[in-house]
């Protein structure tokens, strides 16, 4: 057997946990008609997408990535991308090398961001013992898992390599942070997981497929926190499970808008520009968690990870020092027991 052939048996095994279907099915992000279905697996040469029947618009396979972002949409996200990209490369992001990659999120190989990453894996740990396991072992299959926010699909990544079912969606598909960085996980895995270039608001599958929808460290980038989980709700089977991580919680309204002048004059100062190119909501409250158990009919179980001594007294010496109480992370969790058509369902 060649090497090419054995390299495709092991991605037909790998994708064998799949139950019955293995495809996905599609949704026009623009018009919202159905738009067919692709395999599940990282498209082939001979796989070059679908066009809505209803307003013509194409998602077109790109170096492995599924193009599922509206023209008119890519322009409104320019700006918001081109800072992104600069403020991420000056933080130390990514890295030639595919060790990088395979590494987090237990360690940051550059040595730029460790302290952020030692949390992300604490977060993904807990994520993974405590939340996805026993949803799996009750499902007893693999989970069709939607990565929203992928980044570099470090998260999808660790899925596949637990037999879970990613699809990473990111609207970056560069190659340093973004989804085109995900082709270095080829070094251990058979055959890569799908990956969207899409907007969360605007995703483009058809209902209720997916087991599971992660946000990970991104749904403080969300204009609309109702708009962004519709979406992803919509996405869900009923009985799926959403979980928002690693997005910033304040006890109260103020800190977080400190926190973002703060944030805005530091980044004027360093690259010249507030990075403000999205009206993001940034961070969360219960407030806000509030309104959208209101709206949704949802209920969030709160999941406090351990991030160590330092991190738990973060907010005590904020307060000893007179400053404002800095941000916390939990990991919030809903399961959804409505259909769609009942939660709150996207225009």
């Amino acid at each position: 057997m060649t090497i090419s052939a054995a390299r495709a048996e092991d991605a037909v095994q790998f994708h064998a946990g799949q139950r019955a279907n293995d495809t996905l099915a599609l949704r026009c992000p623009n018009c919202h008609a159905s738009m067919g279905s692709v395999r599940y697996a990282a498209p082939s040469i001979f796989e070059t997408g679908q066009r809505c029947s209803g307003c013509s618009f194409a998602i077109l396979s790109s170096q492995g990535i599924w193009k599922a972002l509206c023209p008119e949409r890519q322009r409104y996200y320019d700006r918001f991308l081109s800072e992104y990209q600069i403020v991420r490369a000056a933080e130390g992001r990514g890295s030639h090398s595919a060790d990088y990659y395979l590494a987090l999120p237990y360690r940051d190989l550059s040595g730029h961001n460790q302290d952020q990453w030692t949390i992300r894996s604490r977060t993904y740990s807990y994520i993974e013992r405590q939340i996805l396991n026993p949803i799996a072992e009750g499902t007893g299959s693999p989970l069709l898992v939607l990565d929203l926010g992928a980044g570099n699909a470090w998260l999808s990544y660790r899925l596949a390599l637990r037999r879970h079912l990613p699809v990473a969606v990111d609207l970056s598909i560069n190659g340093r942070d973004g989804l085109g960085a995900a082709a270095h996980y080829l070094q251990s895995l058979p055959a890569l997981f799908p990956r969207f270039q899409a907007e969360l608001d605007r995703l483009p599958f058809a209902d209720s497929q997916f087991d599971c929808a992660i946000f990970g460290a991104s749904f403080h980038y969300s204009e609309d926190y109702g708009r962004t989980l519709a979406e992803a709700i919509r996405c869900l089977r009923p009985g799926g499970t959403v979980i928002i991580a690693d997005s910033p919680w304040y006890e109260d309204d103020e800190s977080g808008q400190q926190m973002l002048r703060e944030r805005r004059a530091h980044f004027i100062e360093h690259y010249g520009f507030p990075s403000d190119g999205l009206a993001s909501l940034e961070y969360l409250t219960d407030k806000r968690l509030a309104a959208l158990e209101s709206q949704f009919g949802i209920s969030w179980s709160i999941h406090r990870p351990q991030y160590g001594l330092r991190w738990t007294m973060r907010p005590l010496v904020a307060k000893l020092r007179r400053r404002r109480q800095p941000s916390q992370f939990r990991v919030y969790v809903a399961k959804i027991k409505l259909p769609q058509a009942q939660a709150g369902k996207t225009q």
